[in-house]
Order: structure tokens, then C-alpha cells, then sequence
């Protein structure tokens, strides 16, 4: 599949010119296809054929799979969450937390990486912000910030400025001082190769609907093997346990621990069809035509560029006088971006299946 064969696939790029993926990713046909022909088979065939339970988990099992052979991962190490936020809000809530813990993020996390923190205040967690001006790290901060901390939650790729962090050196850093590291990832997942082993993060949290290209409500969260028995899920049901039936049940051994119970599978028949659609476009060619994309926007762009002149990810940032209007006016026009709250700027998402053209109708339009 080349990139244009993917565009042909994607209804809204008849409606538009779509460059909002980093919030929202367009599904193509096949994957809106996978996931509404999965709905309609378990709803009419199989309550009296292979039976709605048995398909479902089924579907769950196929899905850890994928997933778990998408990240380079082991199947145990994959639980299923309904988004990015779910899963982060999921490991929040299943450690074991005591007045006085420290939880250290960015000030670049998403609500997602930031509302789950302060709800632990009502244990006596503090929060420490660590502050990254235009999207940056400076490690000795980053070191004297985690000296004391049980966590560390942070983007791999900044939402808000597109910069790609370097993990596997933050984790290090993290290590040392004994402090876990919990990564959003799901600006990464779809963009860009990634194995989550090479990272050496202990959780790291993603969804389907961006980068991926796939359907709402099919998110994924990564255990590292060696952490699995730190995380007491505050939440347990008939998916969390080995026998749901025992007088005396005892959690699953894996991530699989943190799933709970009824959950629609159609989503996640969607998301094993994005990721094959992603896979057979190739992740190397994904991310070389996103750099070559955002190179002519950024010229296009000048001085009014916030994010990186280099290639870091599909995620461009840029200064305007009113982002909300500047957004809406885009709008008018046909041209699809967002603003942002912090900076205070509008933000492009190119993904490989833009085009050259929908850069330029994008200028044009600004």
C-alpha cells in the first residue's frame, strides 16, 4: 500500500483538507469496515453461533496479539484500555500510594497526563512540574526533579511543541533515582517505529485514533514484565482474574490484570486493521514523506514557526494573532487544523497520507 493508495481510502480527505490527526486521526473505509462489520456479525450471528462472550474475548485475545507484536512486546505485557487516558488514569489509580509520594510530569502533558495527578492530592501526592521551555528537557532539572520521586509521567513526542523527547536517556536518568517512568505515547504509535523494550519505560500508554488512523475507544497499555506485580487495580471484574468463578480468585499474571469487564470489541477489530494498514504502508515510509511534508510547511510557515525547523514529527506549531479565529477562518476554508492552550498558537498535523497540495491550499489558506 503506498501512501496515495491509504488517502483513497479515507473519506474525509474528499471533504477537505484534513490536517488535524494528531487529535483525531481520519479511519479509512477498511478500518470503518472492519469495525462496523465486527458490530453487525456480533450482535445478529453470534448469539447463536460461536456465542457474543466467546467472540468478544476472542476478539480481545487477537487484538493483545497484534498490539503486542506491533510494539515488540510480550502478550502479557498488553492490556486493552479504552483510550491514552484511560490507561494512564489506570496505572494512577492501581499503585500503591502514600501521603508524601511525589509524582513528577512536564509541562507539556496533555490533560491526560496531568488530571490523574492532581486527583491523588486526596491521598497526600504532590505533583512537581517540570518545566521544558519550547518543548525541552534540560537533564540536570530533570535529575534534581525525580531525586525524590516515585513517578515520572511524560510525552515521547510533546503535543504541544511536536518535539520528540529522548526516552531511553530520560528513563536512565529516572532509574538511577528509582523513580518509575510512565509514557504517553500515543503521538509516537503510527508515526514512528517504535519498540517499547528499546524505551526501558515501566508503562507506556497508547490509543488507535490518532497516528494510527483508527477508531475511538480501542487504547492499549504497556506493563513492563517486571512491574506487573506493583499494579493492585482499584477497579476488578470478570477480566482481571484468572477464575472469575473461585471463592478465593487471584488477579491474571499480566497487564491483562487492569481490564475489567463488557467492553464493545468492535473498536479493537478496528484498531488490528489500522495497524495492518499502517504496516503495509511501512513506518519508514510513513515518517519520511511526514518529514518531507513538514519541511514545505515550515518554509511556507517562516518566523512564525514554534516548533523545530529539523524534522521531529508530524506535529507543527506556529504563532498567530487570535488561534482560535485563525482556526475557525482554516475551517471556513476547508482546511482542518487546531489551536492550542499552551502556547497559545495553532497546531498541523501532517500524516503520510497528505499531500503536497494540501500543504499548499493550507498556506494559501493562512
Amino acid at each position: 500500500m503506498t501512501p496515495s493508495d491509504l488517502r483513497a481510502d479515507i473519506p474525509v480527505c474528499e471533504s477537505g483538507v484534513y490536517l488535524n490527526t494528531g487529535a483525531s486521526g481520519p479511519a479509512p473505509r477498511s478500518v470503518v469496515e472492519a469495525t462496523t462489520g465486527f458490530v453487525e456479525y456480533h450482535e445478529t450471528e453470534a448469539p447463536v453461533g460461536e456465542g457474543a462472550y466467546p467472540a468478544a474475548f476472542g476478539t480481545f485475545e487477537e487484538t493483545r496479539e497484534v498490539v503486542a507484536d506491533f510494539l515488540g512486546a510480550a502478550e502479557s505485557e498488553v492490556a486493552l484500555t479504552a483510550s491514552t487516558a484511560d490507561g494512564i488514569a489506570t496505572v494512577a489509580s492501581a499503585l500503591d500510594w502514600e501521603a508524601g509520594d511525589v509524582v513528577v510530569r512536564t509541562d507539556l502533558e496533555h490533560p491526560a497526563g496531568v488530571l490523574p495527578w492532581w486527583n491523588l492530592r486526596r491521598q497526600g501526592v504532590e505533583t512537581r512540574v517540570l518545566e521544558c521551555p519550547e518543548g525541552r528537557m534540560d537533564e540536570d532539572e530533570l535529575r534534581d526533579a525525580v531525586a525524590d520521586a516515585k513517578l515520572l509521567c511524560l510525552n515521547s513526542i510533546t503535543w504541544n511543541y511536536g518535539t520528540r523527547l529522548p526516552i531511553p536517556e530520560i528513563v536512565d536518568v529516572a532509574h538511577d533515582a528509582g523513580t518509575m517512568v510512565l509514557v504517553d505515547a500515543v503521538q509516537s504509535f503510527g508515526q514512528r517505529d517504535v519498540t517499547v523494550d528499546d524505551w526501558g519505560a515501566d508503562f507506556v500508554a497508547g490509543a488507535g485514533h490518532k497516528w494510527l488512523l483508527g477508531p475511538w475507544g480501542a487504547g492499549f497499555l504497556w506493563i513492563a514484565d517486571d512491574r506487573i506485580d506493583d499494579v493492585r487495580p482499584a477497579r476488578v471484574g470478570y477480566r482481571s482474574v484468572t477464575d472469575p468463578n473461585a471463592a478465593d480468585p487471584e488477579l491474571k499474571p499480566g497487564a491483562a490484570r487492569v481490564e475489567v469487564g463488557t467492553t464493545n470489541p468492535a473498536p479493537y477489530v478496528g484498531l488490528q486493521q489500522a495497524i495492518e494498514n499502517t504496516r503495509a504502508v511501512g513506518l519508514d515510509t510513513i515518517e519520511s514523506r511526514i518529514a518531507e511534508l513538514t519541511a514545505r510547511l515550515k518554509d511556507g510557515l517562516g518566523d512564525r514557526l514554534l516548533s523545530p525547523r529539523e524534522y521531529e514529527s508530524g506535529l507543527v506549531t506556529f504563532t498567530a494573532d487570535d488561534p482560535e479565529a485563525t482556526v475557525e477562518r482554516l475551517a471556513d476554508a476547508g482546511v482542518y487544523v487546531r489551536d492550542l492552550p499552551s502556547p497559545e498558537a495553532v497546531r498541523v498535523s501532517v500524516h503520510a497520507f497528505n499531500t503536497a497540495a494540501d500543504i499548499d491550499a493550507f498556506l494559501d489558506a493562512l
